[in-house]
């Protein structure tokens, strides 16, 4: 019998209204810090609830909502900074994976004093700000991960705050604050938590459980395949793509990503390329990569999306991708070496070699 560990210290509350019916959540400590973007928390109505439950509990807070897209470090050293200003004790992060992983990183700095050159070791005292989080988009299941993702200026690409000690204590996740999401952002979210549940199940680290789960997740994100191309979000679709991305943190949280994410890291680093679309941009030439090795593998992936090979499931990706990008062979070379650099670079069911590194950009993207 194959051994198995599985740890979510995160409590999860899934469905409309949830803010508000578990209000007495919001009080892990005597002040809150809000860290949101700059204005979509505000128009799609989750932080207006978030400040009536904190009103309501006769909590004071104060707002950080100077994370852009990408967050830097930067960014996560100012919040930390307003975080101690405010004598804030704990962090409710509210928006996509921006605003939640540069949450992580603020709780994590606001208590302790960790060099710039040290933030990415993984070695940190036992000493975080409690956090609860509230996705209002689908892609990055962060509020279930012990991650934060961070651009790295330095290293020229994206670099990860990795420990248990940033889990959020809560996750907060109601489908209705995406009713106005834009299409772009929706098609590249679901994406993004597509990417997360397939390189988890065909990661060395899976076990039967994690694998149950990330075919959950693409099953559910498959049937909302033909609204992601068309258009026409229904509230059901918004719930499905919701529980595909927490499936997806759920999964990564144990397993991590894989190669298709390093892939992705430079399109984002130096082409300002979304985080989701930069990883379907090459995730149907890695599931050719993996089938060569593992093809009842991609076989289920693909069965759960009811696409019958690799060529139709490209096909469909390239429709909802549109016209891709142009890139040089220079560059994607550039990138190549980087993306071999990765943490996660030998952590997929087959390893890719350097060729099969560059054979995943040229194969998707000189096409």
């Amino acid at each position: 019998m194959q051994t198995m560990k599985f740890a979510m210290p995160t409590k999860i509350f899934f469905g409309k209204n949830c803010i508000r019916e578990h209000h007495d959540i919001f009080t892990l400590g005597k002040k809150a810090l809000l860290v949101t973007g700059r204005h979509s928390a505000k128009i799609n109505g989750s932080q207006d609830d978030v400040e009536a439950v904190l009103r309501g509990n006769h909590i004071p807070y104060a707002v950080f909502n100077e994370v852009d897209s990408n967050p830097d470090i930067p960014t996560v050293y100012k919040g930390a900074a307003a975080a101690k200003a405010e004598g804030a004790d704990f962090i409710i992060a509210i928006g996509g994976g921006s605003p939640m992983d540069a949450a992580k990183g603020i709780a994590l700095l606001a208590c302790q004093d960790i060099a710039e050159n040290d933030l990415f070791s993984g070695t940190y005292a036992e000493k975080v700000l409690p956090m609860i989080h509230i996705p209002t988009t689908s892609g990055t299941g962060s509020e279930v991960t012990p991650y934060s993702i961070l651009s790295n200026h330095l290293a020229q690409t994206k670099s990860t705050i990795a420990t248990p000690l940033i889990f959020p204590a809560y996750a907060l996740l109601d489908p209705a604050y995406q009713k106005k999401l834009p299409v772009s952002i929706t098609v590249n979210t679901a994406l993004d938590a597509l990417s997360h549940n397939i390189e988890s199940a065909l990661s060395i680290k899976i076990n039967p459980l994690i694998g149950q789960i990330a075919q959950s997740g693409i099953k559910q994100i498959g049937e909302c395949l033909p609204a992601l191309a068309e258009g026409g979000f229904t509230e059901e679709i918004r719930a499905k793509l919701m529980y595909g991305s927490l499936a997806g943190g759920l999964c990564i949280a144990h397993t991590g990503t894989n190669i298709v994410h390093s892939l992705g890291y430079s399109l984002t680093y130096f082409r300002n390329i979304d985080h989701g679309r930069a990883n379907a941009l090459t995730i149907a030439s890695y599931l050719h990569f993996i089938a060569a090795g593992a093809p009842e593998k991609v076989s289920s992936i693909l069965s759960a999306m009811q696409f019958n090979n690799i060529e139709q499931f490209r096909q469909y990706i390239d429709q909802i991708l549109g016209k891709k990008e142009d890139f040089t062979v220079s560059e994607l070379q550039k990138y190549t070496q980087i993306a071999l650099k990765a943490k996660n670079i030998n952590t997929s069911l087959i390893a890719p070699d350097e060729s099969a590194v560059m054979g995943f950009y040229t194969d998707s993207l000189l096409r």
